[in-house]
Order: C-alpha cells, then structure tokens, then sequence
C-alpha cells in the first residue's frame, strides 16, 4: 500500500472510530476502566464525619487543629493492546477481515482512552514478539498505531499467545487495563494469562469467522491453514464431517471460555459478521456494574 492511499485508509479509520468513541464509547469506557489507585490532593480542615484514618497528624500537631488529608482517585492509566498478527488474521469470509476488525477495535479503544488522559501502548505478536510500541498519549501517537495496525508485515505467521503474555508482563512494570486481541488458536497459554492477569487487568477480545465453525455446504472444497501454509481438501458435503467441524469449534470455544473464567479474565468474542458495538458496550456494562 503506497503512503497516499495508507494515509486514506488511517483517516477514513479515525473518522469513523473517533465518532464512536465520542458519541458511544467514552463514558462507558471511563465507568469500566476507572484509575485503581488513589492520589494525594491536598490537606484541609477537619469537618465532622470524616474518617479519623485520614488526619494528618503532622499537620495537625502543626496547627494544633485537626487536619484531614484529601485524595483523589487516580484517572490517569496506562492502556496496552496486545494483538496477534499471525497468519489466521487474513482469514474473513463475511464482511470484513479479522485484521481490519482488529485495527477497528485498536482505535476506538485508543481514541477512548486518550479522551480520557490515559496512556496507550502496543504489542504485535505472532509465535514472537514483532514489535512493542511503548504507551504515550496523543492523537498523533494513535494515528501511528493505526498506520502499523494497517500495513505491518509480521515475519512469522504462527501463533504464541503465551509469549506475547511473558514480554507484556516483563516490559510493563506498574498496573495496566490489557486488551488481548485474537482467535486464540494457540499453543497453550494459562500459566501465562494467569500471571499476566495478576499483575495487570487483562480483558481478552475472541475474533473470529462464522466459516471457522460451522462449514456451509459447499460440496468438496480446498482449505488453506494460513499460519502454515498447508492445503487440505474437505467434503463440506458430508454432513458427518460439517457435524465434526462444529462439534471440534464449539469444544475449542467451551474450553476457552472455561480459562478466561478460571483466569479471572474478562472476555467478549466479536464475529467479522457483526458490529462490534454492541459486545463492547455488554463487556463495558458488566465491568461497571462490578464496581
């Protein structure tokens, strides 16, 4: 893609997400991802009913009157979106590419937090880690996510959930709020996202396509593995073999399901057949209501 037609592409994207966020997204993404901690604000008088855990006692012994400290609750975040860039993201048969789903779902979550004074940063991950764009704020800094989200060549094509989970851990110290975006067609990750989410506040996004779980009837056909390249021809026309195939996508899906919950982890999954508005906004309202 040349830069003017990239450059097209990253507007078109930011219109059309900066709208959501703004319009959508904004006051439900600050009531679910609050600030965890607390920040000192200032020292004032002490007043009846405040909590005699918050006096002051340096202060206090000072002026000889009782003195409170004040706090805030800590805004500022740090948000991280982990996303694979496998193979498996060129897969879509419906109306856009689990690619260009994620690259949607990268920005809006950026333009929501950036409204919201917080941080952004990125990891690319395939079965390595390709590249770590580290959290800053700004709009310019969302436009270049953006542009990578778009036009970045990975080197590998397998995927390695697990050791994206071990270089977020290790690079990012102080808490964040992680949105892990894939398929989570992987080799095994628990003790990885169990850590990770100890640490951090890790959300899990599931993408996928309808055809990867449920084969229409379409007689024999070719299907390529995009990670490894391999070619195989199934009978779709076989209704054994679509029953298999489905029954194979629904126990992956369960057993998935089963880890985030074990995990602690919050999880949506988000068709390339549908808006993503709407398992944002059910994620969003769960969390909330939590708090």
């Amino acid at each position: 893609m040349d830069t003017k037609d990239l450059l097209k592409k990253v507007r078109k994207i930011e219109i059309k997400t900066r709208g959501l966020s703004n319009q959508i997204f904004s006051g439900e993404y600050q009531s679910a991802f609050k600030g965890r901690g607390m920040a000192f604000s200032e020292v004032r008088e002490y007043q009846v009913g405040d909590e005699i855990r918050t006096i002051d006692w340096n202060v206090t012994a000072r002026f000889n009157h009782p003195y409170v400290k004040v706090f805030d609750e800590e805004r500022e975040m740090t948000v991280m979106l982990l996303v694979d860039v496998s193979g498996s993201k060129n897969f879509g048969t419906q109306v856009q590419l689990k690619q260009e789903l994620a690259t949607e779902l990268c920005a809006v979550l950026s333009f929501s937090a950036i409204q919201n004074n917080d941080k952004v940063g990125v990891l690319f991950f395939s079965d390595k880690v390709e590249k770590f764009i580290p959290p800053k704020k700004g709009r310019s800094h969302i436009l270049m996510i953006i542009r990578e989200l778009i036009d970045f060549k990975p080197q590998n094509k397998g995927t390695d959930v697990a050791e994206g989970l071990r270089y977020f851990t290790s690079a990012i110290k102080k808490r964040c709020t992680a949105f892990l975006i894939s398929d989570f067609m992987s080799r095994p990750f628990e003790n990885e996202l169990k850590i990770a989410n100890r640490k951090h506040d890790l959300v899990a996004l599931r993408l996928y396509d309808i055809h990867e779980e449920e084969f229409p009837d379409l007689g024999l056909i070719p299907v390529k593995d995009e990670e490894t390249g391999q070619v195989e021809w199934i009978n779709t026309g076989d209704k054994k073999v679509r029953l298999a195939f489905k029954t194979a996508a629904l126990e992956r899906n369960g057993r998935l399901e089963d880890l985030f919950r074990k995990s602690g982890v919050d999880f949506t999954k988000i068709g390339t057949h549908e808006s993503y508005i709407k398992p944002l906004m059910t994620l969003f309202k769960k969390r909330e209501a939590r708090r």
